[in-house]
């Protein structure tokens, strides 16, 4: 199967935010500090590793489908969805928003373009099926750091 330009334009912005989200997660991972530090140290480098073989899978996928991927840094930089992350140390609570942010936001991107893949690629909507699932549940687990329990008078 040889991608339309669509599809790969497609696959090619959930890839660029992958890269991001790696290294931004890399980033949080080496510069956290505060409560909780050992856990979310812990749970990042989690990840970061699962990321990172997400970007790896799709890249292959586009190449399976005659397209050529592009994680170069300028191009990542130039097009991702997702925010730079702050420079220096940063508070673990504040790290658990801004990586909550940051899984939401690439989940987000890859539903957006998901029908219009899986028009064309089942396949690779597929892929995305496991990304979405996986990053949910990741974002669910960090922001829990931040909660507080809702009161039973809520419920």
């Amino acid at each position: 199967m040889h991608a339309s330009d669509t599809l790969r334009t497609n696959l090619q912005s959930i890839l660029v935010d992958l890269i991001a989200l790696h290294l931004q997660g890399q980033q949080a991972h080496w510069n956290i500090v505060g409560p909780n530090f050992r856990d979310l140290h812990l749970q990042l480098d989690e990840i970061v590793g699962e990321v990172r073989v997400f970007s790896d899978q799709l890249a292959e996928r586009l190449r399976a489908l005659d397209a050529q991927p592009d994680g170069r840094i300028e191009t990542v930089t130039a097009t991702t969805h997702l925010p730079s992350f702050p420079v220096g140390e940063v508070l673990t609570t504040d790290a658990v928003n801004l990586i909550t942010q940051r899984l939401n936001l690439t989940v987000e991107n890859m539903r957006v373009v998901h029908d219009s893949v899986d028009e064309e690629d089942p396949i690779s909507a597929d892929i995305l099926h496991v990304f979405i699932e996986k990053l949910e549940q990741y974002a669910w687990m960090v922001s829990a750091e931040n909660r507080q329990p809702q009161s039973a008078a809520q419920n």
